[in-house]
């Protein structure tokens, strides 16, 4: 089957729905939907799974968890299947860019790691699934989720050239420096050694 080669008026478009499906920002509607309040107002401020858990609810943790990884892996498939793989990596960058910064916000989204790995899922499931175990096996060790998210984004363009994914190797790069990019002040916080462990509360 010969592979999907995209216009570029199609590339645009699966760019717009990338970003549009990544700017959903499920975080803040768990947290209405269970009560919880303003997701912004709570610890962080971060509309990620990571401060959703710091309100105390698992269960919107996790469906944050699995929504926004979800929604970067969804677009990024459906991207694949009906256009090929430009578009399918063309709508994985847009959908992580809409997470980071939402339009409905004010442009002020959350650090991506769930989009990250969903996106790799999506893309290459043994390269997600090795950038899976890099978060786990980090943030576990430091009981640190920042830490693992670091650790998950910066073996990412390993794992997709040990992996033999090398057409992955530029988009890993740009979505693990933009990762690092929005945790900036973890990473000052982690050098003062302030940084908040898994499940505490800010």
């Amino acid at each position: 089957m010969p592979e999907l080669v995209s216009s570029p008026v199609v590339l645009l478009v699966w760019v717009v729905l990338g970003y549009l499906a990544g700017s959903v920002p499920f975080g803040i509607v768990f947290a209405r939907v269970f009560g919880l309040g303003d997701l912004r107002k709570i610890g962080s401020g971060n509309i990620g799974a990571t401060n959703v858990l710091r309100t105390g609810n698992k269960l919107a943790a996790a469906l944050t968890l699995v929504m926004d990884s979800g929604k970067g892996a969804f677009v990024t498939l459906a991207a694949l299947g009906l256009a090929g793989a430009d578009a399918a990596q063309g709508a994985a960058l847009a959908s992580f860019v809409g997470h980071c910064f939402p339009v409905w916000l004010g442009f002020r989204g959350g650090k991506g790691v769930a989009t990250f790995l969903g996106i790799l899922l999506a893309l290459a499931w043994p390269v997600g699934l090795a950038a899976c175990a890099s978060w786990l096996v980090a943030a576990g060790l430091s009981r640190i989720s920042s830490v693992g998210a670091l650790g998950a984004a910066a073996l990412g363009p390993v794992w997709a050239v040990v992996l033999g994914r090398e057409d992955l190797a530029v988009l890993t790069v740009v979505l693990a420096a933009l990762v690092f990019w929005r945790h900036g002040e973890n990473l000052v916080r982690l050098r003062a050694g302030t940084e908040p462990r898994i499940g505490s509360r800010r």
